[in-house]
């Protein structure tokens, strides 16, 4: 498990989950939901092309990549949908 840590945000310390790019917090972005399937999809294969971001199939709003927030290395605490840092 990977511990990020930067100098400008070091209250924000924490590990990365062993399935945070992959799996979406449920809380975050429900299995429920009729767009998850699809929203998945994009968000596979934008982490494939090394696409910071794709568009929401619903909203039409950019939704950063799990790897994009991972490679930042601190999590900003906005309640991400793809946050792949161990929730407080």
């Amino acid at each position: 498990m990977r511990v990020t840590a930067t100098r400008k945000y070091p209250s924000l310390v924490r590990p990365i989950r062993p399935d945070g790019i992959e799996v979406p917090l449920p809380r975050r972005y429900s299995e429920r939901l009729r767009s998850h399937t699809e929203g998945m999809r994009r968000h596979r294969e934008a982490v494939a092309s090394g696409v910071p971001s794709y568009v929401d199939p619903v909203t039409g709003l950019a939704v950063f990549t799990a790897r994009f927030l991972a490679d930042r290395d601190y999590c900003c605490s906005s309640g991400c949908r793809h946050c792949p840092y161990v929730a407080e």
